[in-house]
This record gives C-alpha cells, sequence and structure tokens, in this order.
C-alpha cells in the first residue's frame, strides 16, 4: 500500500513499526519505472515523499539522489539505498530487520 507522506504525517507514520520510504520526484525516469514495482508490493507499507513539494524532508534525511529508500524501524534509520530495484530486491533489503 503506498502512502503519500507529507510535512504533516511524515513523523508520525514513521514512530512504529517497519517501514520503508522512498524520495522520488515528478521528473525522475528511474522513478517513474520503479512506481509500478511499488504498486505490485500492495501487501507491504511503502511510504512516498515527493522531494519536490516537501524538500525539507528529503534535505533532513540527506537524500539527493532520486529514486532514495530508507528503511525505519521504530522511527530510526536502519538502512538506505537507491536507485531502481525489483521488488525482489526490495523485498531481500526488507526482510533483513525482521
Amino acid at each position: 500500500m503506498l502512502i503519500e507522506l507529507n510535512n504533516d504525517n511524515f513523523q508520525e507514520e514513521l514512530d512504529k513499526g517497519l517501514k520503508l520510504v522512498e524520495f522520488y520526484t515528478s521528473w525522475c525516469g528511474y522513478c517513474k519505472k520503479q512506481l509500478p514495482e511499488l504498486e505490485q508490493m500492495d501487501k507491504i507499507w511503502i511510504g512516498q515523499i515527493n522531494a519536490e513539494k516537501s524538500p525539507q524532508i528529503a534535505a533532513q534525511n540527506n537524500v539527493n539522489a532520486f529514486p532514495t529508500f530508507l528503511i525505519f524501524k521504530d522511527g530510526r534509520e536502519a538502512d538506505r539505498f537507491s536507485g531502481y530495484r525489483t521488488k525482489e530486491e526490495i523485498m531481500e533489503k526488507i526482510m533483513q530487520f525482521l
């Protein structure tokens, strides 16, 4: 399930549990290619942040390449990776923290 994150809900959404967050932009070709992979992962909570609309969140998390994924565990960053990934590659990363 894809959840749009912004300044109003970013912190509260990440406080508990294991969460995957994608930082993207509308002009990023790899981000556009990534979306169908994420849509297939409909049983997984995936937060999305449009870095054009919420640049301060991207800056606070030192994100300057797109797409960039951050894995949060109970509100703290546990891992990060950038670039296009298949759903299998993303799941492999997430499974390391279960």
